[in-house]
């Protein structure tokens, strides 16, 4: 309470920004795919009506899909299942449209100037003049008959487009992950730990729209990797625990020769974080906060470390901030250093601190291809291996999904860092 009214939870705060951002963007989405799709592919009455009717439905299951996100229900569920997948195909259709635009008038152009048809007599007394009248040649508007079939076939063109993308992204986002085997060669590596294998993955979001058996392929694959080290950067929940803590088990089942250890993702603030870190080590899970564990092998040693997410400071939970001088304070600068941060910006501050390599996600290697472009506003990296200074930096796509239950141009995966020692 503060002056006697209550403060909404910044977390809440946060999800009804989102939400208006969501809905200002679904309008403009929508009121596009209605002008090229209804009002320019039918004529005015019940047909053009119907067709409104449904596209706003439509358009407003995203919205629902969104604010239902903390519901525990079967309606929740489906809303957004449908909703976000309706949201990946509209999306897609908006795309496909802006692409077919310049066809479509340079079409019309050559419909106008088209020599027109015979005319049509029309009957003596008669109100109107029949449809199909044509119009006069040189008068440069296009025949309405042929416009509207210029836009029905450029429409039916869309729409094949974007269901068989949504189709293909519906397909990859929900199959295996594939293995991605990257090799580090980190300077200062004692040879001893030369081959040492860092399984990681990222951005599980675990929600009402994962599936157990999912997660357990994941778990399985990292298995069969044979991990020295198990690295999860971030963003594993988008739901609080009563609801998720039959789909999360399967992480009991991890099998690491020096452990299994977590750092906190924007989405964990969006949610009960102290009930999941505390939950996490009743799965054999080390959640590490603003702090780093020595990885031992053969008397040689790298330090592990990790930090809380850059959003967890103004995220209102008390005592969460990302501090890497609290994670590395007092370590032997001669003892390579590899850091567990959730987004791929936190290596600026990696670099300046002498952190040999940074294991990343929160992008989603953009996930619905353009949107990689857009993250590189907000992101150094979108994907994959790079350097920052002395500080390399590996970026996982994630093995999950979050919105539409797709990826396009960015298959989930988990990876593979084998060390190398110079």
């Amino acid at each position: 309470m503060v002056g006697g009214e209550e403060v909404l939870p910044l977390s809440l705060i946060g999800l009804l920004g989102f939400a208006t951002v969501v809905l200002l963007a679904v309008l403009l989405l929508h009121g596009y795919l209605w002008w090229r799709l209804v009002r320019s592919t039918t004529r005015p009455g019940r047909a053009r009506r119907l067709l409104t009717l449904g596209l706003l439905l439509l358009g407003l299951l995203p919205v629902g899909a969104v604010l239902l996100r903390r519901e525990d229900s079967v309606l929740s569920t489906v809303v957004q299942w449908v909703g976000f997948s309706w949201l990946g195909v509209a999306f897609y259709l908006f795309l496909t449209l802006l692409v077919l635009e310049p066809a479509r008038l340079l079409l019309r152009r050559r419909f106008s100037s088209a020599p027109a048809a015979e005319p049509v007599a029309v009957p003596v007394g008669a109100a109107t003049a029949p449809e199909g009248i044509p119009v006069p040649q040189g008068s440069g508007v296009a025949d309405p008959s042929r416009r509207l079939l210029l836009a029905r076939g450029l429409a039916v063109t869309a729409g094949a487009v974007a269901l068989g993308t949504a189709g293909t992204g519906a397909y990859l986002a929900n199959s295996a992950p594939v293995v991605r085997r990257v090799p580090v060669t980190l300077a200062g590596l004692d040879p001893a730990l030369d081959g040492l294998r860092i399984v990681t993955f990222s951005d599980g979001h675990l929600s009402a729209m994962s599936s157990t058996r999912r997660f357990e392929r994941l778990v399985e694959i990292v298995n069969a990797q044979r991990p020295d080290v198990v690295a999860i950067v971030g963003d594993l929940v988008d739901g609080e625990l009563g609801e998720l803590r039959e789909e999360v088990a399967p992480l009991a089942d991890l099998v690491s020769e020096q452990g299994v250890y977590f750092v906190t993702g924007n989405h964990e603030y969006f949610v009960d974080t102290t009930a999941w870190l505390r939950h996490l080590p009743t799965l054999g899970v080390q959640v590490l906060r603003n702090e780093r564990v020595p990885i031992v092998r053969g008397g040689a040693s790298v330090d592990l470390a990790g930090i809380d997410d850059r959003t967890a400071l103004s995220s209102g939970v008390p005592g969460h901030g990302a501090d890497l001088d609290t994670a590395l304070d007092g370590r032997d600068d001669a003892v390579p250093v590899v850091l567990m941060a959730h987004q791929p910006v936190q290596v600026e501050q990696a670099a300046a601190a002498g952190v040999g390599l940074q294991l990343s996600g929160h992008t989603h290697g953009g996930q619905l291809w353009p949107f990689d472009y857009a993250v590189r506003l907000d992101q150094p990296v979108v994907q994959g291996l790079s350097r920052v200074g002395d500080t390399q930096l590996y970026v996982t796509t994630g093995a999950g999904f979050w919105g539409p239950p797709m990826r396009i141009g960015a298959r989930p995966e988990v990876a593979v860092v084998e060390l190398r020692a110079p």
